[in-house]
């Protein structure tokens, strides 16, 4: 990534050639990703892909969160996830955010595609409707005027919990019936 801001700026702005040097693609917007410099399983990294119009690149905010260690134990709480997602909703008003287990989402990769599915925290937003009642313990709350986040359970969600795995599939069956589970690309 270059240094200087003006440089960063006018590349964001474009979206950037893969190719050093070659021109700007605007249609597959940006991204840029970094991490907080842990070993492997106690690692955090963000990557952001932003400003795409195009359908097969969807804009997208992607936290991988540690698998263990303390940095999973201080970020891996209903809480601090449920933070994480409503400064993304405010600050970047996506269609929805889902946080969850690499090991949930495997277990899922059969239902579907980004934005068919519900993490242990999801946030959809106001745009795609609205979100209807839930069982407990799963709660729902608003996220200002810009949709809603919810959590499945207050302790940390695992698949190796059938209870959790059969209350995401319940609140996902919800969701769809409302009509709230719809791809975020075509």
């Amino acid at each position: 990534m270059p240094p200087d801001v003006p440089t960063r700026t006018e590349q964001f702005r474009l979206g950037v050639n893969r190719e050093r040097g070659g021109p700007a693609i605007e249609q597959l917007g940006f991204t840029f990703w970094f991490d907080n410099g842990g070993p492997d399983a106690d690692c955090a990294a963000l990557r952001i892909t932003c400003g795409a119009s195009s359908e097969a690149v969807p804009n997208s905010c992607v936290m991988t969160l540690p698998k263990r260690g303390p940095n999973a134990d201080r970020l891996q709480t209903a809480h601090v996830l449920a933070g994480v997602e409503q400064s993304m909703a405010l600050a970047w008003d996506p269609d929805g955010c889902v946080s969850t287990s690499w090991d949930h989402r495997e277990l899922l990769s059969d239902e579907g595609r980004t934005g068919t599915f519900v993490g242990w925290v999801t946030y959809l937003s106001r745009r795609r409707g609205k979100v209807p009642p839930l069982p407990a313990p799963a709660r729902i709350e608003p996220v200002e005027d810009k949709g809603t986040l919810i959590v499945l359970t207050p302790e940390r969600f695992t698949v190796a919990n059938p209870e959790h795995v059969a209350l995401a599939h319940r609140v996902r069956e919800l969701l769809a019936r409302a009509d709230l589970m719809q791809p975020v690309t075509p």
